[in-house]
């Protein structure tokens, strides 16, 4: 979905990958993609390049799903990613919606009015509930997921990627893609530097029952979150309550806080520990952030918390790393296919780099927003009165929700290389006609064509259609690739986007 210039450089020597090719001194490819991971990244990732009959198979370290009942929320860019795709309906009996507002650093400021988006609101979803969610969308999709499967190590050259598994096992694929989280084993034998700052602050957080009236929690919460904005207990139906509250010292959090550990530092805080008792769960998290200094070396890629890690403020890891997948998708699909321009697969690394880092820079302002000392204090009362300016709440909403992106593709209207809303066609609703995972062209002069490019493009001639400007060429990930209405210059842009046309 890019459209008038490719921002991303010219492939290094290192990183040109040509097309596959079997040598007959060559073992056999096993798949196309090697998935390491089968978290919410990895599991869309495998769905993506499914649509394209990608043959993936995705390794989970782990020999069962998660069982804790963390609850994550989906922010609107991802919900509009799953309308996309046909999969929202799916999730949503599964979650809770809230209004879309007060997440910047928990400053509690309204909706701005007129969100562009058809999906204004927050999903909270049990995070076992949409990795399985997930995962079975990519299974059903023809993807192979094979659990107590770790990477060990790899080796790649011009043609594929060897890699050995735990158990000795060595697979050979085109493509193998790290989505294994903050340790990644992937990026670590890559040797890809991982360069940021390490937790100075950790937190304590989890679902409990507590032993005193709900009156009391609400009153004793008031008085402190004031002060401490790292700290709540919020009822989340069933007697249970969601606790958080700030850790006593960094430590590691490969080992799992106790109950006791919650129990201390509500004393030291609030002078009382609620009575909390009975557990579901119990984390700690950091408020390291670390950003990996190149997401491809050859035919080796990274994606979700491999690439990046930052506090959970805002809500937007799991977001960022699930928005990662679908950018990838359908260019790597397009590298296997055949069909990908020259620079397509370098365009994921120079898009989605930067829309990290500005991720990493607003957990690092909110993170600062939520000390207890003086300087931060004063810049937090600020920012809440700039926030009553509509312009201001909107905007840091968009960032955080992600419908704020806008990638650079060159000069042109506003729209250009930002993701269209959600509209209605003449056919039902614009991300209905997304599901396959492929280019469109919405026509509204009715005398364009896609020619050349129509197994990889669908089109779209509706007069209806309501935009205002005259047509759109969109990417598989919904981003505006191309706006006008001549011809010479969409097939100029379906080149640059979708490579040769077939015949």
């Amino acid at each position: 979905m890019h459209s008038e210039q490719v921002t991303a450089e010219p492939p290094s020597k290192v990183d040109d990958v040509p097309s596959p090719a079997s040598g007959a001194d060559r073992a056999p490819l096993d798949f196309d993609v090697i998935i390491a991971g089968c978290g919410p990244t990895g599991a869309m990732l495998a769905a993506e390049l499914r649509l394209h009959e990608v043959r993936v198979l995705v390794l989970e370290k782990e020999t069962e799903p998660a069982s804790f009942v963390r609850i994550v929320g989906l922010h609107i860019r991802s919900l509009e990613l799953m309308a996309m795709r046909g999969l929202l309906d799916r999730i949503l009996p599964h979650g809770r919606q809230r209004p879309a507002g007060g997440f910047f650093a928990a400053i509690p400021k309204p909706v701005p009015k007129g969100l562009d988006s058809a999906y204004a609101y927050l999903l909270g979803i049990p995070q076992p509930v949409i990795e399985r969610l997930l995962e079975e969308h990519a299974i059903e999709l023809g993807a192979q997921v094979r659990r107590g499967c770790a990477v060990a190590g790899f080796e790649q050259d011009d043609e594929s990627v060897t890699v050995e598994l735990a158990d000795g096992q060595r697979l050979r694929s085109r493509y193998l893609v790290g989505c294994d989280g903050a340790r990644s084993t992937v990026r670590k034998l890559l040797g890809v530097g991982f360069p940021g700052e390490p937790s100075r602050n950790d937190t304590l957080m989890g679902e409990m029952k507590v032993g005193v009236p709900q009156e009391e929690i609400a009153a004793k919460v008031t008085e402190i979150s004031g002060t401490h904005h790292r700290f709540w207990l919020r009822p989340f139906g069933e007697g249970i309550y969601s606790v958080l509250v700030p850790a006593a010292r960094v430590s590691d959090r490969a080992e799992p806080p106790t109950l006791e550990d919650f129990k201390q530092q509500l004393r030291t805080i609030a002078g009382t520990d609620f009575g909390v008792h009975s557990p579901r769960w119990l984390s700690r998290f950091g408020d390291a952030t670390r950003l990996a200094e190149r997401y491809r070396v050859g035919r080796v890629l990274l994606a979700g918390d491999a690439a990046h890690i930052h506090p959970p403020i805002g809500g937007q890891g799991l977001n960022l790393g699930v928005q990662d997948a679908f950018n990838l998708g359908w260019k790597l699909a397009a590298q296997i296919r055949g069909w990908a321009p020259e620079t397509l697969l370098d365009t994921y690394q120079a898009e989605r780099q930067p829309v990290a880092e500005d991720v990493l820079d607003n957990t690092r302002a909110q993170a600062e927003l939520l000390s207890t000392e003086p300087g931060p204090q004063a810049v937090r009362r600020l920012l809440t009165e700039l926030m009553d300016f509509d312009e201001v709440n909107r905007h840091l909403i968009e960032k955080i929700t992600a419908i704020g992106i806008r990638y650079d593709f060159g000069e042109g209207p506003d729209l250009l290389g930002r993701r269209l809303r959600d509209i209605d066609v003449k056919q039902g609703n614009l991300y209905g006609l997304l599901h396959r995972g492929r280019g469109l062209l919405l026509d509204r002069t009715e005398r364009l064509t896609v020619g050349g490019w129509s197994d990889r493009v669908d089109h779209l001639a509706d007069p209806t259609a309501a935009l205002d400007v005259p047509c759109v060429l969109l990417r598989p990930d919904g981003h505006v690739a191309w706006i006008g209405d001549d011809q010479q210059d969409l097939d100029d842009h379906l080149s640059r986007w979708f490579g040769k046309p077939a015949g």
